[in-house]
């Protein structure tokens, strides 16, 4: 099983969520993040004073697939959340090592 993280612009989650769903994707977290890479964030001005954005709003998915399914999964949120600008975000792909799901007990990939 792997477990993937994709951080993706805040409006591309619909896009990326329903392209998941198409390749059979039964469910995932979704987390408000902030944060920034090459971006380096963007000034704004407020109240005429000019001040610097370092963090910006990000969206973070986090998926657990067994292993035949990473290459799908990896290439449906490239598809639906690339807008070709900086920014675009990251995806990573971490073994994991063992699923236990709390109301049943059952555990592996049955517990996905």
């Amino acid at each position: 099983m792997k477990k993937i993280e994709a951080v993706i612009k805040p409006f591309k989650l619909d896009e990326v969520k329903e392209a998941l769903q198409d390749i059979g994707v039964q469910g995932m977290t979704v987390v408000e993040a902030k944060g920034y890479g090459r971006q380096k964030g963007h000034s704004e001005l407020y109240r005429g004073a000019e001040y610097v954005i370092d963090f910006l709003p990000k969206l973070k998915i986090e998926i657990v697939v067994p292993d035949d399914m990473v290459g799908a999964v990896t290439d449906a949120i490239i598809a639906s959340a690339r807008t070709g600008k900086i920014g675009d975000g990251k995806i990573f792909v971490t073994d994991v090592i063992d699923v236990i799901r709390i109301r049943t007990g059952e555990t592996g990939p049955q517990a996905i």
